[in-house]
């Protein structure tokens, strides 16, 4: 179900920004899916002021990386701004700001999860961004970018998690559950000196994600994660599916 229009402004006040040209946030919005099954609704999707946004968030971050760590060289602050700006940073920022729940998408898009793919969240972001910048300029958008990235960046340049999967999926396993998801081990593979882990996430005895890495920790961040983006398959009466029905609902900051 595509998101009315009157229920923009609790985007608005997640994102921190009043748009003075609504159309602008809308196209930032509108799937390409969308636009081409409704052309006379929205003809015009999201990818032009996705290309710009890119440029625009670029710019901001490095300008706030240059200014904040002036003891990086060009090579820490290129691979920092790389992962701030990458596809899963992003998505993980949209889905803090609430931003699935107000795609325009059109029905296949819907029907394959399109909310919750990390493509296309962190594209709409991208757009949104573009948008903020097109309607207020560019000291309103760098001080949105700082209010939603400020504190990842600090995490991004000590190369700890941009996003912390793990906290995400406990707190919506709390808040909607009262429980804690429970990790398991399912195997240790390789020598001492270079071990393996892989760990299942499951609720409720539902498992929900599978991740491995070179710690059980960031094993355990991998399966959130695989948690987060898989719920739109986990559809039926189990657990993942009563997650998604919550998840879906609008974002109250």
């Amino acid at each position: 179900m595509n998101p009315e229009l009157n229920g923009l402004s609790r985007l608005e006040k997640n994102l921190g920004v009043s748009f003075r040209h609504l159309p602008y946030l809308i196209t930032a919005l509108t799937h390409k899916s969308h636009s081409n099954e409704n052309p006379g609704l929205h003809p015009e999707d999201n990818e032009r002021q996705e290309f710009l946004g890119d440029s625009v968030l670029g710019l901001i971050i490095s300008i706030y990386l240059y200014r904040a760590y002036p003891d990086l060289d060009e090579g820490a602050l290129s691979k920092a701004r790389a992962n701030l700006v990458n596809e899963t940073t992003l998505a993980g920022v949209a889905r803090k700001i609430g931003i699935g729940d107000f795609l325009f998408l059109g029905k296949g898009e819907e029907q394959t999860g399109g909310r919750e793919k990390d493509s296309l969240l962190s594209d709409a972001l991208e757009a949104v961004i573009a948008g903020i910048y097109l309607d207020q300029g560019f000291r309103a958008t760098y001080d949105v970018i700082l209010k939603h990235f400020e504190t990842l960046i600090p995490k991004v340049v000590e190369q700890k998690h941009p996003f912390d999967y793990k906290t995400t999926f406990q707190e919506a396993c709390q808040e909607r559950f009262g429980v804690l998801p429970e990790y398991t081990l399912c195997r240790a593979t390789g020598p001492d000196h270079d071990r393996i882990f892989v760990m299942e996430l499951s609720v409720k005895g539902e498992v929900l994600g599978q991740g491995s890495g070179k710690s059980k920790k960031e094993a355990q961040q991998q399966a959130a994660r695989q948690a987060l983006e898989h719920l739109k398959g986990k559809k039926g009466s189990g657990t993942g599916d009563s997650l998604l029905q919550k998840k879906h609902r609008p974002v109250r900051r």
